[in-house]
Order: C-alpha cells, then structure tokens, then sequence
C-alpha cells in the first residue's frame, strides 16, 4: 500500500465513492460450495457438518484438510501507523486493512479476513490474536507503530505455530534486499567490502539492516542514522532494537556518513538528501531513495549530481519501485502451501533471492504486454521485477516453500516442479493486461477523444484518463454543459480539460469537406454532410481522427452499441479484408478469454466466422496471447447432429484447407469442452479441448447472452466489447458503461493508435 499523495489521481470524493458503491467496502464471503439444494445444506452444516468435527478433533492436523484455515491469513492492525497518516485508530484502519485482503487474493489467491484491535498495549494485542490464531493459517501484521511492532511480533513467533510476519519491516526488507543484490551485481561490487548508509530507524528500516547482514555485510560498514544523527556505540536514550545496530565511529552527521559510501538506503523523510551528498558517494553509487511519496531526493537531481548512480525509490513513476506487492502474496501463498510453522530468515532470503534472479531472466513473450510492450532488461534501470509480472506467483512462492522444507519448519512436502507449474495455473498473466496496455500508452501520449463529454460517467473518464497520464483527453461538447457537468461531479468549472464542438467553424467546414468527398457518391448534399457534422458527434468526433485533430475516441454509452456502429460506419469502413464484429475480454477466476460476435451481426455466415477467427488471432496477438481458437456450439464434434450448426462445421472445414493459418483451432464443440482441461482425457487428439482462449460463437445472441450471463451472475470482470475490424482506432462504450469500462475502452483505443498502422493496412 502507497500512501496518498500528489502523484494520486483521484480526489477524495471519487475514493469515497469507489468503496460506497454497490456493497459498502472492498471485501465478501463466498461460498466454496455449491448451496442450492436442502441436501447442499445438510452437508455444509447440520447433520453432515459432524463428520469433519468428529476428525478434527481426533487429529488437530485435519483441519487444513477440513477446512479453509490452509488458505486463510488474517490481516490485523491496531491502526497505530495507518499510510503514514499516523495513529486514528483501529477502526479507521479497516479500509487499509480490507486492501491488503484484497491484494492477498489478486495476486496470490489467498482468503484473508481484516481484524483491527483496538488497543495500544502490545500485551492485550498479543493475547488477542493468540486466542483467534486457530482459525488462520498465518498472520498479516499491519500498521502498527514501533516499538510495538517488534514486541508483539516477537511474542506471538514464540508462542504462535503458524507464519507471522509484519509487513510494513520484512516485506520493505525482502524487496530492498533483491534490489541491492542486483545493484552489487551491476556495479561488480562485493557484499563484504559494501559501505552501506541507512537514514531512517523505523520498523521498515531496522529489517533492512538485519537482511542486509544476513546478506554478508559486515555490521561496522553500515552506518544508521535516525532525527538526531548516528546511532553510535554511547549514545543516549537507544531503545533495544537501534541500540542492536549502533556502532563504533567518529561519524555524527548525516552529511558525513554519506562521504565515500557505496549504497544510500533512505526510509525516512522527504528532501533530506542533497546533491552535494551524493556526489560525495563512491563510484556507482547505489540510491535507494524510498520515502513515500515524496524521496530523500529526487531522481532527476542525483542524476545531475551523479550520472552513473543506480537508483530506486517507492514510486511507480520511476524505474526500479520497491514495492511489497512484489513479496507479501507470494510469501504466504509458499508458506501457506507447506503448511509452515514460520517465516524464517532463510525463507526471507530465499524470496529475496528468487525476486533478485527473476530481474535477471530474459522476459518471455507471454508477459512483454506487462510493461507495456517494450522488453525490459536486465541492467541499471531494471533492478527489481515489475509489480505486474505474472512470473512471481510461481517463482516466489515455489523458493519460499523449498526453504521452508530445507530449514524443517513445513509440515507438508511437495514436489517443488510439480507445485511450480500448479502455481502457473493459479493465477493467468493475461491479468494484467490492463496494466500493461496502460504501461504502453503513457509512453507515447495520444489525444483521445471522449465523444458525449456531457455525460457524467464519459466525462469522469476523460478527466481520469488525463489525470493517470494515459493521453490527452477530448470531450466533445457544450462548453456550459460540460464545465457545470464538472461542477456536478466535484470538480472546479475550469477544471483544465480540452472541450470542443461544432461551433468551431474551421474545425465544422474542414470535417464536412472530408467527409462530403466520401459521401457524396451515396447521394448526400453538401448541406445535409454538414448538418450530420453539426448535430452528431460521432461524426464529428470519428472525422476529428480521419483528419488528424485526435488519435483514438470512444463513444456510446447513452445510446444502444449497434446505433453507435451505424452512425460510425457512415465516416469509417472496415479493414482490408476484415469484418467489423464486437470481442469481449472476459476475466474470471485467474483466466481470460476472448469471446465474439459480442455485437454486430445477428446470423454469421461460414466464411464470416473464418474471417472473425482470423481477426481474433490478430488482436489476441496484440495482447501478447498464444491463441487457442474454439468454435463454439450446443453440439462437440457432430454430436448432436444439428443444421444450425453447419455454418460452423463448414467454417472449421475452410480453416483446415487454408495452408496459411499459423494457429491452433477446432470444433464445433460445447464451452465446457473448450475450456475445462477434465475434457482432455475424453478427446486426447485436440489441441484447443480444456486450453481455448478465443471463443468463436455461433451467432451474435448466444455471444451476448453468454457474456452478459457472466458478468451478471458469474462475477466475471468484462472488458469491452472491442470494435474489431474498424479502419480507424475507435471503441465503443455500452449502453450505461461505468467510468472504469469507458476508461478501459479510451486506453485500448489508444493502444491501437500506437501499435496499428492504419493508414497503410
């Protein structure tokens, strides 16, 4: 978790509305079992709900077999430290504390439930979380202020067996500790000659030093210095924990220790460092400026001081964060599965490690789409893997549980290969494909144009979307409507954001000319392409793009889809050789697939089909996708036998001839067949039975339908539909779209803008 900042885009307004809306805060329980018939029921509680206690309470052991308590942490505060915001109680610590929850099962798959204890007296917050630790398989501290956080975590790991850990210092350590191995490693240093100064004495900054040493520093080259200076052998008032890492030297100032010093670990304050401190530093110097959310010292300024540095800090906005999300899961998802006792130095330094190497790997090209499409390397400036690597849920865990196995505080072997391909199949990359499509378009900013900037969800995307950085947004519309739409939604009326209209009378003559040249063969009047420039802004927003004024657009939202594609099929033609059909991204559950035709056209002929299926391989390609192409119908292989479905028969037999097709297909087949891997065994010749990720549907309702159904009732999470087949970078929002769907659907037509050539397809 990140405290909130100026580098935060959202006001407050809009995050009290986010964890408002719908259900009041971030986290529910689910039920793992099906509950829908009375015998469900007598099974999940009285009578059947006997056997398990009856077992569990001859073997203890059971109840990970019995229960979810090998999948469950608790998450827990006091609310003593909250973000930096300082100490306003338990209770106002709970929305932090539902966050973690939900990171917890994002990113590892783990259930977690938030527990905040009012009290202050570290005695009474052990006692409590001794009594309810049965019900978790491990303990999540959070935000408690020091020295309390050392005390309690140190009583409940004597007393405690099941992993406690204190994010806040080890997973800060961890991160840190990966970082440093890898800055070493570049600069060609050796771990025992490292001159090493850490500003900061908090929490975060005392497990840094203590991995640091289990590292192989030695305990005298690491200066520590806190408000008052250097914490030295002699100094007054030291509590236990600082006075642990005073050391012997003549040193008192900050300024001095920073002279001839190879790493800067700063964990404190912003604006403590100075350029002439870092010029002060060693060859290659190694800053690792983490305050939050403002560094000891900006990264512009210790390049200016020092070119050849390596550096971190806690931002997303500069290489190299140092992030916890990249440790935290994935620790407990390994310690989790062994069923440990603990999380151990060597478990620490096992992860620690494993992170360290991963930023060294080659990224594959199944997870380039998660920094955004450049291919990161190995060097000064990539350091630490990203936050979105989809390789850390199986890397981390898989070395935190082999040090668990090794140091004899597992209950449970595994199979360390076996479990590193279970643990791929837990969680699928392409989740991150929103953060890495996003990742892309920051580099390269385009004017995107948000088409009914009257409308309160559009315009609230286009201000997010110019707020994030993701390109520069244009709203078309009333100029008065528009700014007191901003009014309405929280925002000062001159809110700076792009507004235009047709009232603009270069911009009206210059799109009604272009747009007369294509028209008027089809019998359109020059007075009548000009009203259509004037009163609708799918017109005017689509010529906006074909003259060159803008990049991308999305529009809808206050009308229904197919009205939208009408209208822009009057400026836009499809590609060369390509339909024009609707594809939606479903995630549910760790997997993604892409379904379509979501939206355009009713009854797809056999040759419309193979056309679809082509264009899906392109885009599932652009995505960063192996496709794996299913042909869906009511029957798998020819049973049953069904003359709505011979177009798709006939579809598959087309593809099969075609000598060119470079990807993997087959059908027609039931979607539990396409995509659950148990139909393997029943049709071994296929390579698509149980692995599909592109659905290729039978006709546009049983498309519509199934999506809808999913997003509805299954709980899945939609991405578009995407207008697929457009000659022009341009999506379309359903009918009463959230902000979030609407800025989804801005950042692909962006991203299309950026990787597709138009002009020359």
């Amino acid at each position: 978790m990140t405290k909130k900042s100026k580098i935060d885009h959202y006001s407050d307004k809009e995050a009290l509305d986010f964890h408002i809306d719908g259900k009041s805060g971030k986290i529910e329980v689910n039920s793992s079992k099906p509950l829908t018939t009375k015998r469900d029921l007598s099974l999940a509680y009285s009578p059947g709900v006997a056997a398990p206690v009856k077992e569990i309470s001859k073997n203890p052991g059971k109840v990970y077999d019995y229960t979810s308590k090998g999948n469950l942490v608790a998450v827990i505060s006091n609310g003593s430290a909250i973000l930096g915001l300082g100490n306003l109680g338990a209770l106002a610590s709970k929305p932090v504390m539902e966050g973690k929850a939900v990171l917890f099962k994002r990113f590892a798959d783990i259930d977690s439930i938030d527990i905040e204890i009012d009290s202050s007296d570290p005695e009474e917050i052990v006692n409590t979380i001794k009594n309810i630790s049965g019900t978790f398989g491990g303990i999540n501290l959070e935000d408690i202020a020091a020295p309390n956080c050392f005390i309690i975590e140190q009583k409940l790991k004597k007393s405690l067996d099941i992993p406690v850990f204190h994010d806040d210092q080890h997973g800060t350590a961890i991160i840190t500790t990966a970082a440093l191995i890898n800055a070493l490693d570049i600069s060609k240093r050796k771990i025992e000659d490292v001159k090493i100064v850490v500003n900061g004495a908090g929490a975060s900054a005392i497990a840094c030093v203590n991995l640091f040493k289990l590292l192989g520093v030695k305990p005298d080259n690491i200066i520590m210095c806190d408000r008052k200076g250097v914490i030295y052998k002699g100094r007054d008032n030291l509590d236990q924990f600082k006075s642990k890492h005073a050391i012997e030297t003549k040193i008192r100032t900050l300024k001095e220790a920073f002279k001839n010093a190879d790493v800067f670990l700063g964990l404190s304050a912003k604006d403590v460092v100075s350029e002439e401190m870092i010029k002060s530093m060693s060859k290659n110097p190694i800053v690792f400026a983490c305050a939050n959310p403002d560094p000891e010292i900006k990264p512009e300024l210790i390049y200016k001081a020092r070119p050849d540095a390596i550096i971190a800090t806690g931002r997303s906005d500069y290489p190299n964060q140092v992030n916890n999300l990249i440790g935290f899961p994935y620790i407990f998802r390994g310690a989790l599965d062994v069923r440990s006792k603990e999380i151990n130095e060597e478990m620490k330094m096992s992860a620690a490690k494993a992170i360290a190497l991963l930023a060294r790997e080659d990224v594959p090209d199944e997870v380039v789409s998660a920094y955004g499409g450049d291919r990161p390397r190995y060097g000064k400036n990539y350091i630490i893997p990203s936050t979105f690597d989809p390789r850390l849920i199986k890397v981390i865990p898989a070395a935190v549980a082999q040090a668990a196995i090794q140091t004899g505080v597992a209950r449970k072997k595994i199979d360390i290969e076996n479990y590193k391909d279970e643990l791929s199949n837990r969680l699928d990359p392409s989740m991150s494909i929103m953060q890495g499509i996003n990742a892309k378009i920051k580099k390269s900013l385009k004017r995107v144009v948000f088409a009914e900037g009257e409308d309160v969800n559009m315009l609230k995307a286009a201000v997010e979307f110019g707020k994030n950085k993701l390109g520069i947004p244009i709203v078309i519309g009333s100029e008065k409507r528009v700014k007191d739409q901003l009014k309405e939604i929280g925002l000062d009326e001159n809110f700076k954001i792009q507004i235009t209209n047709s009232t603009d009378k270069i911009k009206r003559e210059k799109y009604t000319k272009y747009l007369y040249k294509r028209l008027q063969r089809e019998g359109q009047l020059e007075r009548d392409v000009d009203r259509l420039i004037r009163n609708e802004r799918i017109a005017f927003g689509s010529s906006m793009i074909a003259c060159g004024d803008a990049d991308a657009m999305v529009t809808g939202n206050i009308r229904h889809y197919a009205a939208s594609v009408e209208k822009l099929k009057k400026v836009c033609d499809s590609r060369k050789g390509e339909p024009i059909f609707g594809m939606t991204m479903i995630v549910f559950k760790g997997r993604t697939v892409l379904v379509a035709d979501t939206n355009v056209q009713d009854f797809p002929t056999a040759d419309r089909l193979v056309a679809i299926s082509k264009s899906c391989v392109r885009v599932a390609r652009l995505f960063g996708f192996d496709p794996k192409v299913a042909f869906l119908s009511h029957s798998t292989f020819g049973k049953p036998i069904s003359r709505n479905t011979e177009h798709v028969r006939k579809a598959i037999e087309t593809l099969k001839k075609d000598k060119n097709i470079d990807f993997d297909f087959d059908g027609e087949m039931q979607p539990d067949v396409a995509l659950n891997p148990i139909y393997k065994e029943v049709y071994p010749f296929s390579k698509i039975v149980g692995n599909a990720n592109i659905l290729i549907m039978p006709a546009l309702h049983s498309a519509a339908i199934s999506t809808k159904l999913m997003k509805s009732f299954g709980g899945a999470k939609l991405i578009g539909p995407l207008l697929v087949g457009l000659n022009l970078p341009i999506e379309v929002a359903p009918l009463r779209s959230t902000t979030s769907d609407i800025i989804n659907l801005a950042s692909v037509a962006a991203y299309s803008a950026d990787v597709i050539d138009y002009k020359n397809d």
